[in-house]
Formats: C-alpha cells, structure tokens, sequence
C-alpha cells in the first residue's frame, strides 16, 4: 500500500475478507461491517466549530480518528471546500467522513447534529446540548430514526458511575422503591453568571471580512453585528445560547441526573429568584428550584446576586429511608453497567454513556431554569407531553420559531 494512503472501511472490509478466505476463518468483530466496526481502521472525522472549545471537543471522538477537514463560519475566505469550509452542509456531503465533533455556539447545535446523523455520521456535540427543550426532543428522534451514536460532551457522569455511594442513590432511584423523595441537591456558584451578561443596546460594528455573520446567525434573529455576540462571550445572549447557566449548568448537573436515575424525565414545578430579565441579553438571578414529581429537588444557586437560598438544607437518599424488606431488594439489585464511552459506542453500536434522550433531559434542567427567570413567574411542567402548562408565554420558549429558511 502507497505510504500515507487512507485506509477505507469498504477497502479494509474488502481485503479482510480476502485474506479470510485463502487462510482462516475471521471472526465478524475483526472484520468489521455493520455493527462490527474493526478495532485497526480509522475513522475520518471533522471539527465543525473551530473556536476555544473545538479541538477539546475533537479530541473526545477517540484514538484512530483522522482530521479530514474542519468548518467554521469565520472562514469566509480561505474556504477551498476541500479542507475548509465554512458552510457545514457542503462538508457534510463528503463520504469519506464517519464522524463529526460540533463546537460551535448552541443555536447551532440541533440543525447540524441532525443534519449530520441524517448524513449518515455520528455525532459528539459540545455542552449545552441545544437552546431550547424541542430541539432536544428532534435530536432524539433522529438519532433513532438514523440509527447514529449521539452524546453530548460532558463526561461527569462516567466518573459518578464509579463511585460507590453515588451508584446505592442510582438503585434507590431507579428502583421506584423510594415513593416520597426528600432529597434536595444543591449546586452553588460556579455558573460564571456575570461573566457571561450580554451588554444591553450594543451599537452595531462593522462585520469582519472573513466572517459569513449571515450563517452565524443562522436560525436565531439576524442582529447587528458586534464583537460581544461573537467567540465565547456569545453565551450572554439568548439568540445564541442561555448565560453561565447553560454553558455550566450541563456539565455540573448530567452526573446529578444520572446519580438519581433521572435520564428519562423532567422536573414538574420550576421556581426562579432573580430581577426583571432582559429580552436579548442574558443577565444576573439569584436560584432556580426545580422539583420532581416524586419529590427530589435540585436547585442551583448563582451565589453573585440577591439573597442566598434558604428554602431547604442538603439532603441525599439512603437506605434508611425504606423499609427492611425494600432494603433487602436494593441490596439484591445488581450494580448497572458501566457506561459506554463515545470512541466505544462508535465500535461497537451499543449506546453511548451520554445518550441523546439522556442529554436531552439534563438540558432541559437548564432551559427550565431560564424560562422561570425569564418570565417572573413558578412554572408547571408535563415531563411527557414536554410543555409548560398554563403558561404561553413560557410554552413559546420550548420551541422557538427559527429564521428562515432554517426549521428543525
């Protein structure tokens, strides 16, 4: 073989099976095919999103990836569309890329990990997984009906996974045995709410030449341009993400979510302490609480603006809080699996510790949150139907019209 040659799926399949034949039979796993990807062949893969985030994220797709091309809106003009594009659907039209690593701003998100596993890649996308709730949903439904691996990129629940208390909460929880959860689970700090503020009446600049600001903005409102909307204090922004409290907020709740076997609901009531909110810029709130069905409350605390929570101390679940014979059957209960990484999803076909529905649900903790502090008010929520009840207001911020042409 030509030095420096890429190895192909088809050509690697295509030569296994050779070999087979005139020596001995090969067992399907070290072949590869459907399902059966082989250990020895390498991926192409490409970074979508080339800014602070984007070759962290790369890196997360796994060893025996090959970088074929990457894509960014801010190549406008050393765009060849053969290595570097800056329109994601003309790079998504390549062959010859298995894979695809998405690092661009949250708006993005949804619209490219979907037109991607449509594309037939599979997909590991930065945190937040999405800016609104049915983006979420439209993720799920098409990792299913593509049959792609999907994760989001937080990996704190792999370590939670390994520690032992952390899985005695996960078998209370998942057993269904604990009927009136008193657990409280707080999180304070850490959510970078100032830092990430968006300014208010931002005079409009001139847009940089290598800048396509059209595709940046892409489905949210096509505003003027300004610096501040663009790199990473684009977080302050509602068109483009939901503050600190999405940035972080995935990354220190995913775990939590998956520690109380919560991967498959949401919470029912969402209450918000925090001012006036602005219509476009994201600004300071002081807690969010947002309360399950059977009781487990979460609550996240900026701990830089108003009066600290007090409503209710720390609390986790243990043994104690069931009867004798409920214990005997936690105890009986078999650890669960350990999670499946990305790199091994990819192999293997299994689904991948951060699975898109469970993704998709500690998102939505996120984007509950800011619809409480964005409209003022205590908010009830149907975890199945994934609608706010008797609020429109706040309903209309599940699924946010997008700019034409896009739509989800």
């Amino acid at each position: 073989m030509a030095e420096g040659k890429r190895v192909t799926r088809r050509g690697f399949i295509k030569g296994s099976l050779g070999a087979a034949a005139a020596f001995t039979i090969v067992p399907r796993h070290v072949l590869g095919g459907a399902g059966n990807t082989a250990p020895s062949e390498k991926f192409g893969a490409a970074l979508i999103g080339c800014g602070g985030r984007g070759n962290g994220t790369f890196g997360g797709l796994g060893p025996n990836v090959e970088k074929l091309a990457i894509c960014d809106v801010k190549f406008l003009k050393k765009a060849d569309n053969k290595t570097i594009y800056s329109d994601f659907r003309r790079l998504l039209e390549r062959k010859d890329i298995d894979m695809v690593a998405i690092a661009t701003p949250p708006h993005w998100h949804a619209l490219i990990s979907i037109a991607a596993m449509e594309a037939g890649k599979d997909v590991l996308c930065e945190k937040p997984m999405t800016r609104f709730i049915a983006e979420g949903r439209a993720i799920v439904n098409a990792a299913k009906r593509y049959k792609r691996i999907f994760q989001v990129g937080t990996y704190g629940r792999f370590g939670a996974s390994k520690d032992k208390n952390k899985i005695l909460t996960h078998k209370i929880m998942a057993s269904g045995l604990l009927k009136n959860c008193k657990a409280v689970h707080r999180k304070r700090g850490g959510l970078k709410v100032q830092q990430w503020s968006g300014i208010v009446n931002a005079q409009p600049h001139p847009i940089p030449d290598s800048l396509d600001w059209d595709m940046y903005c892409g489905p949210s409102p096509l505003r003027p341009y300004h610096p501040h909307r663009f790199g990473g204090s684009h977080r302050g922004y509602w068109d483009y993400e939901g503050g600190g409290l999405t940035d972080m907020g995935q990354h220190h709740y995913d775990p939590v979510q998956w520690e109380f076997a919560k991967d498959y609901t949401s919470p029912v009531e969402i209450e918000a302490y925090a001012p006036p909110a602005h219509p476009e810029a994201c600004a300071m709130w002081g807690w969010v609480e947002l309360k399950y069905a059977d009781g487990l409350t979460f609550t996240f605390e900026s701990n830089e603006w108003g009066k600290p929570y007090d409503r209710k101390e720390d609390r986790g679940v243990s043994l104690s809080d069931l009867s004798e014979a409920d214990q005997r059957k936690i105890k009986d209960m078999p650890d669960p699996k350990p999670l499946v990484s990305f790199p091994e999803a990819v192999r293997t076909r299994k689904e991948p510790g951060g699975h898109a529905e469970a993704a998709h649900h500690s998102a939505t903790l996120m984007h509950l949150a800011n619809m409480a502090i964005r409209t003022g008010r205590k908010l009830r929520y149907d975890p199945v139907k994934e609608q706010i009840i008797g609020n429109e207001e706040a309903n209309r911020l599940v699924n946010i019209p997008m700019r034409a042409p896009w739509h989800l």
